[in-house]
């Protein structure tokens, strides 16, 4: 696998990456990528259509504090 870079220069010799930290390499951005945090990172970034952030379908813009209000307006 070459993963040099083609520079402007053609008269550079080319290296190329030892199978093994090829595969190392591999396995850590795999183990990196399924990681909670990037899980998480990667729901953030789904766009909602305006109407879901407008009018969420249990009706409320912050659900936890309305379920506080509604069980304190009960008491």
């Amino acid at each position: 696998m070459d993963l040099s870079f083609a520079r402007l220069d053609r008269d550079v010799a080319v290296t190329a990456m030892p199978i093994e930290l090829a595969i190392l390499l591999v396995g850590v951005a795999a183990r990196q990528a399924a990681s909670p945090t990037a899980r998480a990172q990667a729901r953030l970034g789904v766009a909602l259509p305006v109407d879901a952030l407008l009018a969420p379908i249990h009706g409320a813009f912050h659900r936890a504090a309305a379920l506080a209000l509604t069980r304190w307006q009960r008491k």
